[in-house]
């Protein structure tokens, strides 16, 4: 009974530091988006819970990724002043949500569930936070572009914004790279229980991740010059996606479970040692070599 009340505690704190975060730009229109976020993600938690599934989760993230951006767009439209900013920082949100919701539909769908949540999904309340979480997720990390978008003036194109986009390109680009390259080692039947190490994984034990700070950290500069006061607060951003890939969800458990599956092998033992866990650095090695984009 006491853990279900923390449950839903962090439930509610969750919810209030997002739309706090939304009141505090003092637009109307990201607090509708940020109400929006959430109430998808409690709804579509009702079917989830009942069919004790996760299969859709990470696709409802991405999806309400794309909702919110369009409503906010649409909303802020104006043929008078037709902002190309704007519509290119809607898109590249709407690409990366696309691109990722589809990828971990379909690697879902072929492992036939996601073990996060095995020990999650029979409780109601670590269920409905780790929804509630998800929701916290698309507000935070999209409300500056939002903001952006949703300003007086739309998105303003200076040399920051074309800054951010090429760290956005870069950040795409190294998630997309570091997710082939995984996808096809495991593929290959002869790769079967082994882990990957070549190719970006051989700069980084979580190559992906990167790319994706890196590309939140993207669409902070493109969307900074339009934002003012409070507003600047919406900023956190990359920070957000950095604590919670590093000590929340990804990095974390992935970590654990890799000492678990290979903890006992040199060759493992090694990786770890020599191997940046995110930020990717170049090593020198007699014993090996690889070339950036091998696969």
């Amino acid at each position: 009974m006491k853990q279900a009340l923390l449950n839903f505690l962090f439930s509610l704190i969750a919810f209030s530091i997002a739309y706090s975060i939304a009141l505090l730009t003092g637009l109307q229109l990201i607090q509708q988006a940020v109400l929006i976020a959430f109430l998808i993600q409690w709804l579509l938690f009702i079917p989830a819970f009942f069919f004790q599934t996760e299969k859709f989760y990470d696709l409802t993230g991405s999806a309400t990724y794309i909702f919110i951006v369009s409503y906010i767009s649409i909303q802020s439209y104006s043929a008078i002043n037709f902002n190309i900013g704007s519509i290119v920082l809607a898109s590249f949100i709407i690409l990366w949500a696309t691109r990722l919701g589809s990828f971990l539909f379909t690697r879902i769908k072929k492992s036939g569930e996601d073990k996060r949540f095995k020990s999650i999904k029979p409780s109601l309340t670590r269920f409905f936070m780790a929804w509630t979480l998800q929701g916290m997720w698309v507000s935070l990390c999209s409300m500056c572009a939002l903001t952006a978008i949703a300003s007086k003036n739309g998105v303003i194109q200076n040399g920051s914004f074309y800054i951010g986009m090429l760290v956005f390109i870069s950040g795409f680009v190294l998630e997309i790279i570091a997710d082939w390259q995984k996808s096809t080692f495991r593929k290959n039947p002869e790769n079967k229980d082994q882990f990957i190490s070549h190719g970006l994984w051989y700069y980084s034990r979580h190559p992906n991740y990167f790319g994706e700070i890196i590309l939140w950290l993207g669409i902070s500069i493109m969307s900074f010059s339009s934002l003012s006061s409070w507003q600047y607060i919406t900023l956190i951003s990359p920070f957000f996606t950095y604590i919670l890939l590093v000590y929340i969800s990804g990095v974390r458990i992935l970590e654990i479970s890799g000492m678990e599956k290979w903890g006992h092998l040199e060759n493992y033992q090694e990786y770890i040692r020599t191997t940046s866990s995110l930020f990717p650095y170049f090593k020198l090695s007699e014993n090996k070599k690889s070339t950036l984009f091998d696969q």
